[in-house]
């Protein structure tokens, strides 16, 4: 399906003549009108511009096009005004990609407090870094960092990945053999457990098992829950282990509904960085979204 958006760029890029121009008519990033047009080529199956090095120079088609659909962008555009005419300044949106549990621990319940707009995408860290590039996104926390050139990368928290069961689990046998570096003992006393994993992350447990066994875990979780919020609170009722960060455990250890079981015999850590464009209109906003991220899991060491 189409996207209205790829109309309105591709007004502004017809009636400025550079991809820059219609960039700063719109207040996007030049990626992001890139790809807008990119989209819309491949949605109508026709080039629309030529390109040189000063202009974009329309097409037949590209001409054809802009004949049929400006006036009804213009109408759009002045219902848009309309309907939304205030005397106050109009806000700025920023977009931020982060995992879903992050989000949740941090940011959630700051938004009614913040003076600017924000959505919020959830997705696989190369497809937010992909969209942050592209200029889908403004902001990423992410653990992962690409070799983009035009993105900036700045660390501020680590994260262990830990072991952690409900209350009731009994953890006698674990101490043991933990203490006593039994590894087979360990192990097995490990795939006896009731284990609680997400359908759409068993990285941390494939990294820990690997980082502290010497191999791939060969079991699998006996439940399969939404996100790591669901596994919370689910050993917060009962017993079992699961494999998690520790910044997203850390106030229901505290409350005692959960118990911190395991770091490993190596621990586990990533570090989470900030990721953002060297270039941005939204510094300011970024800056008090990052000082928010800081504030929430500076004291959440387990």
């Amino acid at each position: 399906m189409v996207n209205l958006e790829w109309f309105r760029t591709f007004k502004a890029i017809y009636e400025t003549g550079t991809l820059t121009g219609a960039a700063e008519a719109l207040y996007i990033s030049q990626p992001g009108v890139s790809l807008h047009l990119s989209s819309l080529e491949a949605h109508v199956g026709h080039k629309l511009f030529d390109r040189s090095s000063r202009k974009m120079v329309s097409t037949e088609r590209g001409k054809v096009l802009y004949n049929y659909i400006q006036e009804a962008v213009c109408r759009l555009e002045e219902a848009e005004q309309h309907f939304t005419k205030s005397t106050e300044k109009e806000k700025p949106t920023i977009s931020i990609g982060m995992c879903f549990e992050t989000f949740q621990f941090t940011l959630e319940s700051y938004l009614p407090t913040l003076p600017f707009n924000v959505i919020i995408k959830f997705g696989e860290y190369p497809e937010m870094l992909k969209d942050l590039d592209n200029g889908i996104l403004d902001l990423i926390i992410t653990p992962q960092k690409g070799d983009y050139k035009s993105l900036v990368f700045k660390p501020f928290f680590k994260e262990k990945i830990v072991l952690i069961g409900g209350a009731a689990t009994p953890t006698d046998e674990l101490n043991a053999h933990i203490k006593s570096k039994n590894k087979d003992g360990l192990q097995h006393w490990l795939k006896n457990q009731s284990w609680y994993g997400t359908a759409g992350d068993m990285e941390h447990l494939t990294k820990f098992w690997h980082l502290n066994f010497g191999r791939r875990p060969d079991f699998k979780p006996n439940y399969i829950v939404p996100n790591m919020g669901s596994i919370i609170r689910c050993l917060s009722a009962g017993s079992g282990i699961a494999v998690i960060p520790d910044f997203l455990s850390a106030k229901e250890i505290e409350l005692g509904n959960i118990k911190l079981l395991w770091q490993g015999f190596s621990i586990m850590e990533n570090t989470l960085y900030f990721g953002s464009r060297s270039k941005t209109i939204y510094a300011k906003e970024i800056e008090q979204i990052e000082a928010i991220f800081k504030k929430e899991m500076v004291n959440c060491i387990c």
